[in-house]
């Protein structure tokens, strides 16, 4: 570290040991003058978050970390701008405004270090490494949001899979899947599990998969569909397949599509009166399940 990087160095440390509040309120000031937050972030919580960046900072510098990797090395600093960072994610701020918002303790911190400073010189270094430190806290603030907002979008995703697959109990020991649009296979995986799970809690013995809903039936669909009847099957249950509409059955036809393994039947009230004479059957005298 050079002689005046040192200098500008403890000039800022200086500044922000003895103008903590002052730079701190100011940065709320300016935050809440950025109509990009839309009072999706209260006062209170500003004032508590600038508190809390402008002590990490101090520490950071105090540590004697290069300028680069003080944000990045220090972990109260890191911990601080991600939680700012990730608490606007969750609440729909833009990224860009996210780093704005970190950016803008530029400008409180420079105002107070021109308050202080009466050398030019003095002054041009501690601009520059603030610039230096605080475009480092943007980037990862930028970086934290990015990462929080896909995480927050694959957690939403995968609620949307479940409520999309619903397992509902029609009859005792007979359960159902109604499917509506197209199954892939994160979609398929999510069914098997939730459908197996459902038979195990209500020991059923016959699950309807009904495919209603599912617009057209390729070879891809019809080996995810395999998969889960074979696993259905692995816990001591049977599938019966619903839904097969005339043009789904001339598409099975033409591709060469087995399902002859698989009950399969035209509405789910067919399913239903089916699968409702199989438990019937199979309690009555144990007698293996038909699939004719």
């Amino acid at each position: 570290m050079g002689s005046a990087e040192a200098a500008a160095r403890e000039h800022v440390t200086s500044v922000l040991r003895e103008e903590a509040d002052e730079i701190s309120d100011r940065w709320v000031q300016l935050q809440l003058a950025q109509p990009s937050l839309n009072g999706e972030v209260s006062e209170a919580e500003l004032g508590e978050e600038a508190d809390a960046l402008v002590s990490a900072l101090l520490s950071g510098l105090d540590l004697g970390f290069p300028v680069e990797r003080v944000v990045t090395a220090h972990e109260e600093i890191h911990r601080t701008v991600s939680e700012i960072s990730l608490r606007r994610a969750r609440r729909g701020v833009s990224p860009t405004a996210t780093s704005l918002a970190v950016l803008s303790l530029k400008e409180a911190l420079l105002e107070a270090v021109q308050r202080r400073t009466r050398a030019g010189g003095d002054l041009f270094g501690s601009a520059v490494l603030i610039n230096r430190l605080l475009d480092s806290a943007g980037a990862l603030a930028f970086e934290t949001f990015v990462e929080g907002r896909e995480e927050i979008i694959r957690r939403q995703s995968q609620q949307l899979l479940e409520v999309s697959t619903p397992v509902v109990r029609l009859w005792r020991q007979v359960l159902a899947v109604p499917l509506i649009g197209t199954l892939d296979t994160a979609r398929t995986q999510v069914v098997m599990e939730n459908l197996l799970q459902a038979i195990q809690e209500h020991e059923a013995l016959v699950a309807i998969i009904d495919i209603t809903g599912v617009p057209t039936v390729d070879t891809a669909v019809a080996q995810h569909l395999m998969h889960t009847v074979n696993a259905v099957r692995l816990m001591g249950a049977d599938c019966v397949i619903s839904g097969i509409r005339p043009p789904i059955a001339q598409t099975i036809a033409q591709l060469g599509i087995d399902l002859s393994t698989i009950l399969t039947r035209a509405t789910l009230a067919d399913a239903l009166s089916e699968a409702v004479k199989l438990t019937e059957a199979a309690g009555s005298d144990h007698a293996p399940l038909d699939r004719r």
